[in-house]
C-alpha cells in the first residue's frame, strides 16, 4: 500500500474503531439488551490498532508498533492491578458491602482497624514471622546452594529434590504438614501436637515455610555462585585463601546482587503468607493482649486477618482498609530493604 492509501485508510480505521468502542461501552453502561456489545468492542479495538499500525509517520512508526504489542499486557495490568488498587483505596473510605456503598464514612474504617487488638497482634506477629524467615530461608537456601555447587555427586538430584516442595500448593502443603505434626511427630513432642499451642504453632508455620521456599531461593543462589569467574577463585586459591576466606571475601561479595534479589523475594513472600497459615492453623491460638483478656487469633497473620475480616465477617470496607494499610507497609518495607541492600552492594 502506498503512502497516499495509508493517509486515507488510517484515519478512517482509527475513527471507526473509536466510534465502535464508544458505542459498545454506551450500550453496556445503559443496560441495553443486545448481544452486539462484545463483538463491537472487539472489532472496534482491531480497527483502531490496524489504523494505528498503518499510520503514515515513519519517525514514530516503530514506537507505534511497540505500543501495539505492549498494549495487551499494559491493559491487563491496569485492569487487574492499577484500577482495583485505586478503587480499593476509595472503597476503604466508604461502607462498601462488596457490591455497593451508600455513604462515605471517612477514616472510620481506619480508626476501627487500629482499635482492634486482634489486628494489632496480627501486624506484630507478621513482622516477627517476616524477620525470622528472611534470615532462615536465605541461610538455608544459601547453604543448600553451596552444597549443590561443591561438586558433590548427584548434584542434579539434590537440586530437584530441594526445589520439589516449592511446586506443591500452599493449601495442600498445609494439610500435609498438619497431618505430620498431629500424627507423625506427636511422639517426639510429648504427645502434644505442635500446632495445638500458640508458640509451637508459630514455629511450625516457620518450619513449613522454610521447607517450601528454601529450594526456590537455593536455585537463585546457585545461579549467582556459578557466575563467579573461575579465574577469580583460582587466584584466591593460589594466594593461599582458605575455603572460609574464599567464601566470605570472594564469593559473598561477588553475589551481592543475588543476595539483594533473594532478600527482596523472601521479604515480600513472607509478608503475603496466607495459604499455609490458613491450612495449618487457620490463625487459631490463645494469647494474652495488652487489655488483660485473651485473643483467639494467636497465629493469624496479616493476610489471613484481612481475609477473615472481609469474607468470614462480611465486612468488606474494613477489610479493604486493612488491605490498603498492608500495601503501604509492604511498599515502605520493600523500598527500605532494596535501598539498604543496594548500598551494601556498593560497599562490597
Amino acid at each position: 500500500m502506498n503512502g497516499l492509501g495509508k493517509k486515507v485508510l488510517s484515519p478512517i480505521l482509527l475513527i471507526a474503531g473509536i466510534l465502535m468502542m464508544i458505542i459498545a461501552l454506551v450500550l453496556d453502561f445503559s443496560g441495553a439488551e443486545t448481544t452486539l456489545r462484545g463483538p463491537m468492542l472487539i472489532i472496534g479495538a482491531v480497527l483502531f490498532f490496524v489504523g494505528l499500525y498503518l499510520f503514515p509517520t515513519l519517525r514514530y512508526h516503530r514506537a507505534i508498533v511497540y505500543f501495539i504489542f505492549l498494549f495487551p499486557l499494559l491493559f491487563t495490568f491496569a485492569v487487574t492491578v492499577i484500577i482495583p488498587l485505586i478503587l480499593g483505596i476509595g472503597y476503604s473510605f466508604t461502607d462498601w458491602t462488596g457490591i455497593r456503598y451508600t455513604q462515605v464514612v471517612g477514616f472510620a474504617n481506619y480508626t476501627a482497624m487500629f482499635k482492634d487488638p486482634a489486628f494489632i497482634w496480627s501486624v506484630l506477629i507478621t513482622f516477627l514471622f517476616v524477620a525470622l524467615n528472611m534470615i532462615l530461608v536465605n541461610l538455608v537456601g544459601f547453604l543448600l546452594a553451596l552444597l549443590c555447587t561443591s561438586g558433590l555427586r548427584g548434584g542434579g538430584f539434590f537440586r530437584a529434590s530441594y526445589f520439589l516442595p516449592n511446586l506443591i500448593g500452599g493449601i495442600v502443603l498445609g494439610y500435609i504438614w498438619q497431618f505430620v505434626f498431629s500424627n507423625v511427630l506427636i511422639g517426639l513432642t510429648g504427645n502434644i501436637s505442635m500446632i495445638s499451642q500458640t508458640k509451637s504453632a508459630l514455629f511450625a508455620i516457620i518450619v513449613v515455610y522454610i521447607w517450601q521456599y528454601a529450594g526456590y531461593i537455593m536455585l537463585i543462589y546457585i545461579t549467582g555462585l556459578t557466575q563467579i569467574p573461575g579465574d577469580v577463585l583460582e587466584a584466591a586459591k593460589i594466594d593461599g585463601a582458605s575455603p572460609v576466606q574464599t567464601l566470605f571475601q570472594v564469593k559473598i561479595p561477588m553475589i551481592a546482587s543475588t543476595i539483594t534479589i533473594c532478600t527482596f523475594l523472601t521479604l515480600t513472600s513472607a509478608f503475603k503468607q496466607f495459604d499455609v497459615n490458613m491450612a495449618l492453623t487457620n490463625g487459631t491460638g490463645s494469647v494474652p493482649n495488652f487489655l488483660g483478656n485473651y485473643l483467639s487469633n494467636g497465629t493469624q497473620m496479616l493476610a489471613l486477618n484481612i481475609y477473615n475480616t472481609a469474607i468470614s465477617k462480611n465486612n468488606y470496607a474494613l477489610g479493604q482498609a486493612k488491605a490498603v494499610l498492608f500495601f503501604i507497609i509492604l511498599a515502605i518495607v520493600s523500598l527500605i530493604q532494596v535501598r539498604m541492600s543496594n548500598k551494601k552492594e556498593v560497599e562490597l
